[in-house]
């Protein structure tokens, strides 16, 4: 029996990333990322600064209208936390095929300083800095999360000064 102690123990380990980490969600709507509902938890990542605003808008609907302006979904917008991780969660009205964006605002004024501020989409498509000049929207189907239950959606921050963590171009 004794034997069999550490192999328990690593499996509990093991299996705990499995757990939603909602503790720590913010915005409006944390509870909504507590199982029971469709729901995206926004993890957002790579943030160069710990300072002004995150925003987080979610879209629905017809895949040609992600991020049109004013076709979100929800838009929350939250103070960047000191430390810790940035989940946001975004509860969605079904089950079905949705995309988010990010926009780290690093001075908090609202206003877009190129050269500070940072973004990023679901689904973390390669985005150049003539995309963002010209407002070139990335391909719905390089965005495009499937939501059943809570699920969680890792955004990589791009910014024109700075760096960017994690991988390059798509993947989730």
């Amino acid at each position: 029996m004794f034997k069999l102690m550490p192999l328990v123990a690593s499996l509990i380990v093991a299996a705990a990333p499995l757990a939603p980490a909602t503790a720590a969600a913010l915005g409006p709507h944390p509870d909504d990322c507590n199982g029971g509902k469709p729901a995206m938890l926004v993890r957002v990542q790579g943030l160069k600064t710990r300072t002004g605003t995150i925003r987080v808008q979610s879209y629905g609907g017809d895949p040609a209208r992600y991020f049109d302006k004013g076709a979100y979904l929800e838009r929350v917008e939250v103070r960047t936390p000191r430390n810790g991780p940035v989940d946001v969660c975004m509860p969605v009205p079904r089950q079905g095929l949705y995309a988010v964006s990010v926009r780290h605002n690093t001075d908090g004024t609202g206003g877009t300083d190129i050269g500070s501020d940072g973004g990023g989409f679901s689904g973390n498509p390669s985005i150049s800095l003539f995309d963002a000049m010209f407002k070139r929207k990335p391909s719905p189907a390089q965005v495009q999360v499937r939501v059943a239950g809570v699920t969680t959606v890792p955004v990589i921050l791009n910014y024109v000064r700075g760096t960017r963590v994690g991988p390059i171009g798509g993947g989730q």
